[in-house]
């Protein structure tokens, strides 16, 4: 089974003809390698390069308005594939569509991103209109 850790251009562009303009709550959900698979072959834990993922992308990510408003440890997975297994899964904040698409034009992100790629064995990326808990359980206002 391969895993998912870019967007396809397929998906891009539909993440693109959202709004642009409107506060963007991105949920993360990733696997890590035990062993990083950098191309140039240094060797790294995939923590240890997932931790250098964010070292180096989080100046970025911040200068543009983003912040990380939950992270949690998975556990178990209770309804779903048992091949989904998650090691960290967080929710980060994006002033807009745009700061999010100007984040992955960076240039200091995109080396960054070469750490995600060589640590990440699979993940999941859903974008999500932040609201507000509505009365009853599950509603939003």
């Amino acid at each position: 089974m391969t895993g998912f850790v870019d967007p396809t251009r397929e998906r891009f562009q539909l993440f693109k003809d959202l709004p642009r303009d409107q506060p963007v709550h991105m949920l993360n959900l990733v696997r890590l390698r035990a062993e990083a698979a950098y191309p140039d072959g240094r060797r790294a834990t995939g923590l240890e390069a997932y931790r250098a993922y964010g070292r180096d992308s989080g100046p970025v990510f911040r200068r543009l308005g983003g912040r990380q408003v939950w992270i949690g440890r998975p556990d178990l997975t209770l309804i779903g594939p048992d091949h989904e297994r998650w090691d960290i899964a967080f929710i980060a904040q994006y002033p807009s569509g745009a700061a999010f698409i100007e984040m992955l034009r960076d240039p200091v992100y995109r080396q960054a991103v070469l750490h995600r790629q060589a640590a990440v064995e699979d993940s999941r990326l859903i974008r999500m209109h932040p609201g507000e808990p509505g009365e009853e359980f599950g509603e939003v206002k």
